[in-house]
């Protein structure tokens, strides 16, 4: 069985209590039950991985991109966090890795804050992107990229 790797950044393990009314209540573990839940209703497997350090992020796109050629891996659901704002390591990662697909997500709508929020390093890279719909982003993020071949 294929799996779909998620992936948060800095900060994610802080959901549920970390500014709820932008981010909601819900937790980094009720995000995971969402994508364990939804996985298995499209037939895949995950594996989930939050880190606050680019260094575990970039190891995991490199092994779900080499996985991906292998057939293994379907593609990436990633959270950067406050990573999307700053990081060209995270772009030249994903963009080392062509072919895999990511589905960049963001719990809130970033374009609805701060000006510093509205430019992306990722996105150039990803496949897709999902922005304002809260943890259920996530969830619509999986479906998208099931439907990627």
């Amino acid at each position: 069985m294929k799996k779909i790797i998620v992936l948060n950044g800095p900060n994610l393990n802080l959901l549920g209590t970390r500014e709820p009314e932008k981010y909601g209540s819900s937790t980094l573990a009720d995000v995971e039950t969402l994508c364990k839940d939804t996985a298995k209703r499209l037939g895949f497997e995950v594996e989930f991985l939050q880190s606050n350090h680019e260094g575990p992020l970039i190891d995991k796109i490199q092994e779900a991109g080499l996985a991906h050629r292998a057939g293994t891996v379907q593609g990436i659901v990633f959270n950067p966090g406050a990573y999307t704002h700053t990081s060209v390591a995270l772009h030249d990662a994903i963009a080392a890795m062509s072919g895999l697909p990511v589905i960049e997500v963001h719990i809130s709508n970033v374009h609805a804050r701060e000006a510093f929020r509205h430019h992306s390093y990722i996105s150039p890279v990803a496949a897709g992107i999902v922005v304002g719909f809260g943890i259920q982003g996530y969830a619509l993020a999986m479906e998208g990229l099931a439907q990627k071949s």
